[in-house]
């Protein structure tokens, strides 16, 4: 055979489509045709023809062609033969059948782990490069046993690879498939077989302190159980299907605390009572996803009654956090708000001057300090949030030039109580202290309204 002449027809091969090439069989497992000489001939050689028999002989030359071709593992080359071998007479079929079969497997064995080569994973690639490099035996053992080995390797790593790739993969696996990629088709088939069962034990038991950690009741009851039972099953039993159930009956219980508390606000508590009418689904949404926005609500319409019924220094700092970020927002009702309410009752305390005359009496509601009258007679108003409550006491006097006096006692009880007396006329104070989350657009339409009571009876007196 011609070595340079056996290149060109494999390179040609190669580019071919990989269809035209079936899976051919090595040229040392072939059956041997009819006819040959050799141990292996059979009982059809052509020494056993009996003298004269030409025509036999090519009539059983010519049948075991054809059955060559037939045979789906033929390759290209030997098939072309083949063919090409049937459309001459004896002489053509015995010269196939002696010299081209063989050399035409030897060519298709090339061709056919070439393409195997081209497609392969990198085991596959390094044992048909071997092959090709070492000849015709090294490539007619390649394609009988060699590849499915470097095959085998292959699957294995890419399972590896996978593992790897796998976000919820723990950390012991993790390094052991690391490790297991290192090496060579023993180190990973040891770690699929032996290692990776108890590396996934191990991690399912960390993975299962710790959502016993961070559970609710449920869920602490459930994993608990699983660790008693002291099997990897029992373990990773809860966490494909236990915890699930366990974290359900938590989130619902978590829900109806938030229904229950009185400082929930009307657009969070709604929404919690719809996740309560739904699947595991919806509540885990309601707490994980829905709750912040809900509350972030709730916060904002807050503060807009606390603008509607504060003194003017709350009016500014509650403004200031409405048109502000929700970091603003939480601020200012955890700090803000007080310090804003302080400043509005520290100068309500200062005396103040005015003209008019009348007397009158008030009480309102709430808790703070300080108590005044200005020249109409009203009453300085203070501001409690939704949902809190505490106590002070306090005195204020104040004065107007018309003769009106009021005084003010504030008791922790959080009431106020004013008295009055002047020349003529009446006053009414009303107080928005303690507002929930359904009185404080009330609280401020009442004062507005007192005021407009004050304003009607004071216009005879002006006249």
């Amino acid at each position: 055979m011609k070595l340079p002449r056996v290149s060109a027809v494999v390179a040609a091969a190669v580019l071919a489509p990989a269809v035209l090439f079936p899976s051919t069989a090595s040229a040392s497992d072939a059956p041997k045709p009819i006819g040959l000489s050799g141990p292996d001939t059979g009982s059809d050689s052509a020494k056993d023809a009996a003298p004269g028999d030409d025509d036999g002989q090519e009539q059983r030359d010519r049948a075991e062609v054809k059955r060559i071709l037939a045979d789906p593992k033929s390759g290209f080359g030997v098939r072309e033969a083949a063919e090409k071998a049937l459309k001459g007479g004896a002489a053509e079929l015995r010269h196939f059948l002696e010299v081209e079969l063989d050399e035409q497997r030897k060519i298709d064995d090339q061709v056919r782990t070439s393409q195997i080569y081209s497609t392969g994973g990198p085991a596959v690639k390094a044992a048909a490069r071997a092959a090709l490099n070492s000849g015709d035996d090294a490539i007619a053992e390649f394609l009988k046993t060699g590849q499915y080995i470097a095959r085998a390797e292959d699957e294995d790593r890419a399972e590896v690879e996978a593992l790897l790739a796998d976000p919820k993969t723990g950390p012991g696996v993790r390094e052991g498939a690391e490790n297991a990629l290192k090496g060579g088709a023993a180190e990973l088939r040891r770690f699929l077989d032996v290692q990776l069962p108890k590396l996934r034990g191990d991690d399912n038991r960390v993975k299962l302190a710790q959502l016993m950690d961070k559970g609710g009741k449920a869920v602490r009851e459930a994993a608990g159980k699983a660790l008693d039972a002291g099997t990897d099953e029992a373990v990773e039993a809860f966490l494909n299907s236990g915890f699930a159930k366990a974290q359900f009956e938590d989130d619902r219980v978590e829900v109806l605390r938030i229904i229950a508390d009185k400082e929930t606000g009307p657009v969070t508590a709604a929404a919690a009572q719809k996740a309560m009418d739904g699947n595991a689904e919806d509540v885990r949404r309601f707490l994980t996803v829905e709750l912040p926005n809900l509350r972030f609500s709730d916060n904002r319409l807050k503060v807009s009654q606390i603008i509607e019924t504060g003194g003017p220094a709350v009016k500014k700092a509650a403004m200031a956090a409405f048109e502000g970020s929700y970091a603003d927002l939480l601020a200012f009702l955890k700090e803000g708000w007080a310090k804003a309410r302080a400043e509005d009752e520290a100068a309500a305390a200062k005396p103040g001057t005015g003209t008019g005359t009348g007397t009158g009496t008030g009480t309102g509601t709430g808790t703070g300090t300080g108590t005044g009258t200005d020249g109409s007679g009203q009453q300085p108003q203070t501001v409690q949030p939704a949902g809190l409550t505490g106590t002070g006491t306090g005195t204020g006097t104040g004065t107007t030039t018309g003769g009106t006096t009021t005084t003010g006692a504030r008791t922790g009880n959080g009431t106020t109580a004013s008295t009055g007396s002047t020349g003529s006329g009446t006053l009414a104070a009303t107080g928005s202290d303690g507002l929930g989350w359904e009185a404080g657009g009330a609280a401020a339409a009442l004062a507005a309204g007192a005021a407009m009571v004050v304003a009607a009876r004071r216009r005879p007196t002006e006249s």
